[in-house]
């Protein structure tokens, strides 16, 4: 299975790695070239997320971090180890 979002399927995209050499004009120098164009792989940053389900219970998923910023995923909530007891006057 690809690495991919299991809300969104975002997927790696390909894409160009640019080579420049050369000072720019507006520095000084004659002007930049371009000396190499080589394929690259653009990966979504996915992240294995604790998920809250609809019973309670939770499982993992491996989620993008742009659908956890925007609130497509409830993490599920850890229980509190020790709770402080009131005292009562």
């Amino acid at each position: 299975m690809a690495r991919q979002c299991e809300i969104c399927a975002k997927l790696p995209q390909v894409g160009n790695t640019v080579a420049i050499r050369g000072k720019r004009k507006y520095l000084g120098g004659v002007g930049t070239k371009i000396t190499g164009i080589t394929r690259r792989k653009f990966k979504p940053n996915l992240q294995r997320v604790k998920v809250a389900g609809e019973d309670g219970n939770g499982r993992h998923l491996l989620v993008c971090v742009q659908c956890i910023r925007s609130g497509a995923v409830v993490k599920k909530v850890q229980q509190a180890p020790f709770k402080v007891p009131v005292a009562v006057k």
